[in-house]
């Protein structure tokens, strides 16, 4: 790339330059080559790479690390359009979101674009982004291709992966990793051990790492810095805030698809010889109090300045996470799907004595995540037909065999509960026994709380009757360790025991932020129903990506309260499963393949050292993965290199409506169905149905004892014993029972609920229904002429025909009749005879006798 001119020189160095958000790139394009120019929200900063156009063969892309200011970068492309004359200047500029890597098929690269993008979560004043379109531009300028027919297949199988559904990114957070490694780090590295720092996030949540990877995989180093690489990834994101008497809380959900034996529901399942499993998903549930936008708390000011900038800063201790895991069976086994059967039978396809396969899955996970190692074991126990029972046998002989070789205090807890026939049989509570594991793990693992505990938790404790109440915690809480969770597909009953674990995790959260007085949240109030929904879309998307289709039994199932058209919906589902597996698997797994670089179903390709079967784990990965004093330190040092997002978030000089900001438009518990701005001031955690039962009681009392009042009997004693139901308020051992005074709002009610019909009345109404069916059942030709001659005249009458008799007799007599009959005043002035007064209901109110 040509020098600028001397007055376009760099404002700073890459080594020295501060952290910087790009979120901006403009494309300008030419016969030659390709000008990216990458831009923060301020436009402030600038940075630029140029890609050659003229060969097909290789990718080149020459980065410039120098970063420009606005006016430096203005005559830097000015100086670009005037060098580039003969090739057609900087041509047309075209605004996109980022650069989602590069592919070849046959023949020529090919550039992938991401041309559309929304918000979908706000987390310490960084953006998370949801890949809403992308643009595929082949890179060299006369792209020619020897085969077209298999360029084009290539390409049409590509396009299968559709990059504009549950694709994730963002520019100044690393959304592969989970909030406590980016905040605090780890003492071990969790991917690319080799070569750590050649991608700055973590590969194996990645999906388009093979895009990033493959046009640099002959250099040691890729020709692109952290800027221009925007690791995507696919799973699920979603937020929601709840308001607690104006205290708003963000909920955010994240989960992350591994990229590592990807693919379909029955052409990806158990475990593969590197130790990876299908359907693998990490779920971490984030909750933060939203009192301050980034993850610090602004500087200490001393006389009205601040001493140093960054120094000063400390670490917000408004954020909380929790992280879950669910993956397949680390065993081998299969199901066939050449029969047309919706359930083909399972097969354990390999049987290895030293479970190796397992060994490598676990030891992976003791090295991402520590010890304690949970699993919850969903499948069935006992069928009439083994089929998932073979699973269970075999899961729990490798969990036993691999346990009995890791020392005391680091073994694996197994749990097997088969949790669909504890709802078949009833013989269990199913929510409240995933309760009860869900605690016991959260209590052994922890969550992440980036601050101590609040004082009014001091204080509580100092009041408490307790004799040795818990010590008060002063510094953050990490999480070492995890639960994996399973059953056959990891969908259905794994997305309800995830729920649940997330429910639990959610009452320890909010307790650790000081926002609830206890961590015991209860069902059906708004907080538990707006996490349902969360976890429902969750389980949705993650079944969609594997299967095909959406869960079939939710979590109202297990808590039997089904929707009236679950069963209806459940059949369409499970329709729409076989379906795409029998039918769709296959082309679907060919294009995920292609999208992650997989040519191949190879195993292994680098077997690891072991030094026997019985050491089958790393000493290492079972020591705690985040310490205390050096995350301290690492989550010190984030708050003042790594939080400068002021600028970014806030846009001083650029007018946004209160609409359009994602804050205020996020779903919450107020927009919940049924929810009012009375809402505001009622509590989230408040189950539904009690607010009306315990508020205010002595109003509803005085409504009862006025509606009961005996005003107008004065000091009569009852004549008799009461007709009506005694009231739910008055005790059921009164000495004397009462009859409600007739004129009562009681007694008026008891009549309407006990209607008298007399037996004229009921002559009347039972002749006028025999007269009704008698002219049903009557022939049409039976009638009288009179009767024929009304209805004829009636008719014409009401279409404006004049006839001079139209009526047979005069009806006017027996109309002043009946209106003489109802009035008491006329239009002369006299007065007429009305109806009687029977009763004086003003001196029944006034408490005289009538």
């Amino acid at each position: 790339m040509d020098e600028p001119p001397g007055e376009a020189k760099p404002a700073q160095a890459s080594g020295s330059r501060s952290y910087s958000a790009f979120n901006k790139f403009i494309l300008y394009e030419n016969r030659l080559r390709f000008f990216i120019i990458a831009s923060n929200a301020a436009d402030s900063r600038h940075r630029i790479i140029k890609i050659d156009r003229t060969t097909q063969d290789e990718l080149v892309i020459v980065e410039d690390e120098a970063e420009y200011s606005g006016k430096q970068m203005t005559a830097m492309l000015k100086m670009l359009d005037d060098g580039n004359r003969a090739s057609g200047g900087l041509g047309k500029a075209r605004v996109v979101f980022g650069i989602a890597g590069f592919i070849r098929f046959t023949a020529g690269w090919y550039m992938i674009l991401i041309s559309k993008r929304s918000v979908v979560a706000l987390l310490g004043g960084h953006y998370l982004y949801h890949c809403e379109n992308t643009d595929i531009v082949p890179i060299a300028f006369n792209h020619k291709v020897e085969k077209p027919a298999e360029e084009q297949r290539f390409m049409n199988i590509f396009k299968q992966v559709d990059m504009s559904k549950n694709f994730y990114f963002s520019y100044t957070y690393d959304l592969t990793s989970t909030l406590q490694h980016n905040l605090t780090g780890s003492t071990r590295r969790t991917e690319n051990d080799a070569t750590p720092s050649t991608y700055p996030f973590n590969d194996r949540y990645a999906w388009n790492y093979h895009l990033l990877a493959s046009p640099f995989q002959d250099q040691d180093t890729p020709c692109l810095s952290a800027p221009w690489l925007l690791p995507l990834v696919h799973g699920h994101v979603d937020q929601a805030k709840l308001t607690v008497l104006g205290r708003v809380v963000f909920v955010t959900l994240i989960a992350r698809r591994s990229r590592h034996f990807a693919g379909a529901r029955y052409l990806k399942r158990g475990v593969n010889a590197e130790g990876n499993v299908a359907n693998e998903v990490e779920t971490e549930q984030i909750v933060a109090e939203a009192l301050t936008t980034p993850f610090y708390y602004p500087a200490r000011r001393a006389h009205g300045h601040v001493h140093s900038k960054n120094a000063d800063r400390r670490p917000s201790p408004n954020y909380t996470s929790y992280v879950q895991y669910r993956g397949s069976i680390p065993i081998y086994w299969a199901q066939e799907t050449t029969s047309m059967s919706p359930k083909p039978p399972i097969e354990i396809s390999v049987v290895d004595p030293f479970y190796s396969a397992a060994s490598r899955h676990f030891d992976d996970l003791f090295k991402r995540y520590g010890a304690p190692l949970t699993i919850l074991n969903l499948i069935k126990r006992r069928e009439p037909v083994p089929r998932e029972s073979k699973l269970l046998e075999e899961y729990t002989q490798c969990v036993r065999y691999l346990n009995q070789f890791l020392p005391e205090g680091k073994k694996m807890v197994y749990r097997a509960w088969d949790m669909s026939r504890a709802y078949k049989e009833k013989t269990q509570d199913v929510i409240s026994y995933l309760e009860d594991i869900a605690e016991e793990s959260i209590q052994m693992t922890g969550f992440f709380h980036s601050g101590p505990e609040p004082y009014s938790h001091f204080l509580q404790m100092a009041d408490s009757d307790e004799d040795e109440p818990a010590p008060h915690r002063t510094h953050i809480l990490l999480q070492n360790g995890i639960c994996r969770t399973n059953c056959v597909d990891c969908l259905d009953r794994t997305n309800a025991a995830q729920f649940v674990f997330g429910k639990r995790a959610l009452g320890h959260q909010l307790y650790a932020l000081g926002v609830v007085d206890s961590p015991n949240l209860a069902f059906d109030s708004d907080a538990v129903n707006m996490l349902t929904e969360m976890y429902h879309d969750h389980g949705d998307t993650i079944a969609l990506q594997y299967t095909g289709s959406a869960l079939v039994n939710r979590v109202e199932t297990y808590r039997r309260m089904p929707h009236w058209n679950s069963h209806s919906r459940d059949i369409i589902e499970n329709i729409r499963r076989f379906y795409t597996n029998s039918l769709l698997d296959a082309d679907k797994q060919t294009a995920i393949n292609l999208f992650l670089g997989i040519s191949s179903e190879r195993t292994i390709t680098h077997p690891p050292i072991r030094s026997g079967y019985r050491n089958w784990f790393h000493p290492a990965h079972l020591e705690a993965p985040y310490l205390l004093p050096s995350c301290n330190d690492a989550l010190a040092d984030f708050v003042k290199t790594r939080g400068d997002f002021w600028v970014e978030y806030y846009r001083p000089l650029l007018f946004t409506s209160l609409g359009k900001h994602f804050a205020y438009s996020m779903n919450s518990t107020l927009k919940l169905p049924g929810k009012t701005a009375k809402d505001m001031n009622h509590s989230p955690f408040e189950p539904h149905g009690r607010r009306n039962r315990t508020q205010h009681p002595s109003v509803v009392q005085g409504v009862r004892r006025w509606m009961t009042s005996n005003t107008g009997t004065g000091g009569k004693k009852p004549l008799g014993k009461p007709t009506s139901r005694p009231e739910l308020g008055h005790s059921a051992t009164m000495p004397e029972l009462r009859v409600p005074d007739k004129y009562s709002t009681e007694a008026l009610a008891a009549r309407h609920l006990d209607p008298m019909v007399s037996e004229t009345e009921e002559a009347e109404y039972q002749g006028y229904i025999d007269q009704c069916q008698e002219l049903l059942d009557a022939p049409s030709t039976m009638g009288e002429r009179k009767n024929l001659e009304i209805y004829a005249n009636a008719v014409r009458t009401a279409a404006g025909e004049s006839t001079e008799n139209p009526w047979p007799e005069d009806p006017l007599p027996k109309y002043i009749a009946y209106v003489e009959r109802g009035q008491t005043c006329y239009l002369d002035g006299r007065h007429g005879e009305g109806c009687s007064v029977q009763f004086n209901y003003e001196k029944w109110l006034s408490g005289l006798p009538g």
